[in-house]
């Protein structure tokens, strides 16, 4: 199936490993690197608010999540070209939610994206709507133990910050986990309608990982709030090569409405 997503058998989409729609056209191409996700259930109905036009809450066993992911972009390029010198390659956390859409896309919502290149940020915000902050964000390993720090720059100040301690050893993900990181797109609100952005990536690796210290007032800024201080998942991968397709609107504006119930 093509990027342009007009075929539908009707209800969600699968969880899937690899992405479930071919790229017709690859818009942009990106390295992700050392991934550290956290994620907590919220309250559904304040997830709700927080989603654009045209989405849901999409739930796993009736419940929401939010996350806090940190990791290393490396080799931004546009299309085939070749890889941005010194701009293509920078530290990213971000705040995100999970969203339905009428065609049973599964995608991404984000809620606040740190850098700390700013003229990326300029062009995602500007292309793209989505609300980067530039940010002082920093990646550091000391031995087997990874350290991810941002805060923002001038007056704003919500800050994050995770350490974990990273093995050799692969795990496989829990259903829950899968739910929450086999995501091939995401929505966001454009000029007149909210559109939907594709992506594809090999399937996760994921690696044992313990978490030993996180700051996680990014999610309150972002408008969220956890249910419990500790996080339901936390993962770490060592990254993967990802391709991002060409925008689509959604079919109808139309208004979010109550969360539904799906896996």
């Amino acid at each position: 199936m093509s990027d342009r997503g007009e075929r539908y058998t009707g209800g969600v989409e699968s969880l899937t490993p690899l992405a479930p729609r071919r790229l017709r056209r690859v818009l942009f191409r990106q390295f992700w690197r050392d991934l550290v996700f956290l994620h907590w259930e919220v309250d559904p109905f304040d997830v709700a608010r927080l989603l654009p036009p045209g989405t849901v809450p999409d739930l796993y066993r009736g419940r929401a999540y939010a996350g806090l992911v940190f990791f290393r972009m490396e080799d931004l390029a546009f299309g085939n070209g070749p890889p941005l010198p010194y701009l293509g390659t920078f530290n990213e956390v971000n705040v995100r939610l999970y969203s339905r859409d009428a065609l049973g896309r599964r995608g991404v919502v984000f809620r606040s994206l740190d850098c700390d290149r700013l003229l990326p940020v300029l062009a995602a915000r500007a292309g793209f709507g989505l609300p980067y902050r530039w940010a002082r964000v920093s990646r550091q390993w000391h031995g087997r133990h990874l350290v991810y720090r941002t805060r923002g720059r001038l007056h704003e100040r919500p800050s994050g910050r995770v350490r974990v301690r990273v093995s050799d050893d692969t795990v496989g993900p829990r259903p829950l986990d899968e739910f929450l990181t086999h995501r091939w797109g995401l929505h966001e609100r454009g000029p007149t309608r909210t559109y939907y952005l594709p992506n594809a990536h090999p399937a996760w690796t994921f690696r044992r990982c313990d978490l030993l210290d996180r700051d996680a007032s990014l999610l309150a800024a972002a408008g969220v709030a956890p249910l419990r201080a500790e996080p339901d998942s936390v993962l770490y991968a060592p990254g993967v090569p990802v391709r991002f397709g060409t925008p689509v609107p959604l079919p109808s504006p139309g208004r979010a409405r109550r969360p539904g119930r799906a896996r």
